[in-house]
């Protein structure tokens, strides 16, 4: 089974977080013996700035990873679950890359490894989430 990939988890890895590297790196190495690790060009952008050439970044990911385009039913659903955000007193405008990575999960019916998975859970309804018991206090 494939499994989508947020960049909290692979930013983890790249910048040895001292509080999430260890549960990283373990569900890491268990969704890639469960298949390819999946992700797309908005997990990129967010890891993208630790790395000063594409190429690099490219090396650097699994051997297993990879990298689809976003799915036209992914940014609809994205768009729906920004506007309940919006209407639930939301203050970011912009559509939320959580939202877009989430939705790009849901509709292809991959589990999302995240170790924030707070706002896919309240707004993309029947997300498949791998994350801690607990979530992060971050972002």
């Amino acid at each position: 089974m494939e499994t989508f990939v947020d960049s909290s988890v692979l930013l983890d890895l790249f910048t040895e977080d001292q509080r999430w590297l260890s549960w990283s790196q373990e569900q890491l190495t268990q969704a890639a013996q469960r298949g390819a690790i999946v992700l797309n060009a908005i997990v990129l952008a967010e890891i993208a700035p630790r790395f000063p050439r594409l190429e690099t970044l490219h090396s650097t990911l699994p051997s297993m990873a990879i990298i689809e385009e976003i799915r036209p039913a992914a940014a609809f659903l994205a768009g729906h679950a920004h506007a309940d955000y919006r209407h639930a007193g939301g203050t970011r405008e912009a559509v939320l890359p959580d939202f877009l990575i989430g939705a790009h999960a849901a509709i292809t019916g991959r589990p999302l490894l995240t170790r924030d998975p707070r706002r896919v859970a309240a707004y993309i309804p029947g997300a498949k989430l791998v994350a801690p018991s607990r979530p992060s206090t971050t972002g």
